[in-house]
């Protein structure tokens, strides 16, 4: 009996499931979306958010101490970050940092859901870009269906030309400032045009050209929907406090449109007048009264379409709003402070910034690294005295050769050979050394006996710096 039970109340949470899924509108391709642009505070924020993007495109021709300021120079091994060069041997902290906006992406997505999706996401603002030229050129979203629909003529051949032309050429400059990050602004624009650039360059331009035409001319929303794994992702890192776009039901519910002369059936319909303006709006063409779905991106343009009708018919704003889900069944929502997932995620956060602070500013220009001959540990010389074998590596991270001097310091004499002269150290390389260094066996003291190797050097600009490491001189028994 139990057994039937329980099988009858998990075909009806099915049944519901299904129920619902029926009422979500997932494109899939088979119609383009022409999303209706109005103005609204949530369209300037994403304007502003989508702004941050400039700095993908000016980046590459800000100067640092004659420079390019950041430049993540591949081929010679070597990542430059305003003043400070960072080499492989400091990739560590390239994980903390992917970690850092890994868990802030999280953060965001708990607490506001799609934010990074509907104003920060390459895909959401180049298709935004795009979407812009269509309008300006082929008019309003009923003109340009309008347009697709009609006959070939002049007029559409060279509307349609402009149209992709300038789609091309966004995706060539978004290809272009790409490479400039890896291969130099100044560099790339004296080799490119000339065919001076190496087939990895133009192969890095063709791709993100067709790319960027491809994903956000042509499949648009289509991406969020199938190609983005964040897309998925994003679905188990919501709950029931999580901020996002929300139709209230209660107040809009019954829906219907208002008509003259119907005032005393209108006082019993809802606020919502069906005219489906939050739909119009939208750039993947989902019905937010319908609930939260796999296509929404949280940009929240469905609350300007809505609150400008509400303006117009004289009714408070915010039928569709940011809200939680327990805020919207009355229930009490807890603070910030109050939620364990954010305090998670705040310590990660915390601890992945504090060591990328802590790597960029303990930083040094050289770095010394000795490795002790371990075969044989030790070679008793005719004169008695006791003679160990070292090989140094210097790695100079500057961004000019270097002349390094090894000296080495004792608690007893030592004699060293092979540092008189100061290893030539090349820039962003390892340059390596052998010194012996020997004490007299009388001075021994221990089976090892710490040392202590210090590598200084002068920069151009006069500064001395200095990398020490510590090792040990081993003998026999005393």
């Amino acid at each position: 009996m139990s057994e039937s039970t329980s099988g009858g109340a998990q075909s009806v949470g099915m049944d519901e499931i299904y129920a619902e899924a029926e009422q979500w509108h997932v494109n899939t391709g088979n119609e383009t979306i022409h999303a209706k642009r109005i103005p609204g505070r949530w369209r300037t924020i994403k304007w502003l958010a989508a702004s941050v993007w400039l700095i993908f495109f000016l980046g590459p021709y800000l100067r640092w101490d004659g420079r390019q300021a950041v430049l993540f120079d591949i081929p010679n091994r070597q990542y430059h970050l305003f003043g400070v060069t960072v080499l492989p041997q400091d990739f560590w902290m390239l994980s903390l940092l992917l970690l850092f906006f890994a868990i802030l992406l999280a953060v965001a997505t708990a607490l506001a859901g799609r934010v990074y999706c509907g104003y920060f996401c390459f895909q959401t603002v180049w298709t935004d870009i795009f979407t812009l030229i269509e309008e300006k050129l082929e008019g309003s979203p009923a003109q340009r269906r309008k347009l697709a629909e009609s006959a070939l003529s002049a007029r559409k051949v060279r509307i349609k030309v402009v149209k992709h032309l300038a789609w091309v050429a966004i995706g060539f400059v978004t290809g272009f400032s790409f490479v400039a990050w890896f291969y130099g602004a100044d560099k790339l624009w004296q080799d490119f045009f000339v065919g001076g650039a190496n087939v990895a360059v133009y192969a890095s331009v063709v791709l993100f050209t067709v790319g960027t035409y491809v994903l956000a001319g042509w499949l648009r929303e289509q991406v969020c929907f199938w190609l983005c794994p964040y897309a998925r992702i994003q679905g188990v890192m919501l709950d029931r406090t999580t901020v996002v776009p929300t139709y209230d039901e209660q107040r809009g519910e019954p829906r219907g449109r208002m008509r003259k002369g119907e005032t005393q059936a209108a006082q019993s319909l809802g606020d919502c007048v069906d005219c489906n303006q939050c739909v119009a709006v939208c750039p993947t063409g989902v019905d937010i009264r319908n609930g939260q779905q796999e296509g929404c991106i949280t940009c929240g343009l469905c609350i300007d379409a809505c609150n400008a009708v509400m303006d117009k018919l004289g009714r408070p704003r915010g039928l569709i709003r940011y809200a939680s889900l327990d805020e919207m069944e009355g229930q009490s929502v807890p603070a910030l402070a109050a939620r364990p997932r954010v305090w998670v995620y705040g310590t990660i956060l915390v601890l992945a910034l504090s060591g990328i602070i802590y790597g960029l500013s303990s930083l040094a220009t050289i770095e010394l690294k000795v490795l002790h001959e371990r075969a044989p540990l030790f070679v008793q010389l005719s004169d008695g005295s006791i003679q160990n074998k070292y090989t140094l590596k210097v790695l100079n991270k500057s961004s000019e050769d270097l002349m390094v001097s090894v000296s080495v310091q004792s608690a007893v004499p030592v004699t060293v050979s092979g540092a008189e002269e100061p290893i030539a150290a090349r820039h962003g390389e390892v340059s390596p050394g052998i010194v012996f260094v020997k004490i007299d066996r009388t001075n021994l003291e221990a089976e090892n006996m710490p040392l202590t190797f210090v590598a200084t050097t002068t920069l151009p600009d006069g500064t001395e710096v200095e990398a020490i490491r510590e090792s040990a001189f081993f003998g026999p028994k005393p």
